[in-house]
């Protein structure tokens, strides 16, 4: 056996190999990815507060002032459920 075809050696470039594969598919998928389209938080009088507030769990907890069912802004029905809105709906900075 040659050394250059040593077992240690074929297992390291398969390594190399599956590496490079999944390097390249995870890649693809990040520039495939579609644009988001989530509305970030508005940068308003009224959402200013939220902003200045570092907690972003602290922060969900008045939503649902303005985007309850009574509220004047309610959450449309097709609307994922109302308790992550800055997950989806980022703070600038």
């Amino acid at each position: 056996m040659s050394p250059d075809r040593s077992p240690k050696k074929n297992r390291l470039k398969r390594l190399n190999i599956a590496f490079a594969l999944l390097s390249i598919t995870v890649l693809l998928f990040l520039l495939l990815a579609p644009e988001e389209t989530t509305t970030p938080l508005p940068v308003d009088e009224i959402h200013l507060p939220f902003h200045r507030i570092t907690d972003k769990k602290e922060a969900e907890t008045h939503c649902q002032r303005c985007h309850g069912p009574t509220g004047e802004a309610p959450l449309p029905d097709d609307h994922p459920p109302p308790y992550r809105c800055l997950f989806c709906h980022k703070r600038d900075g």
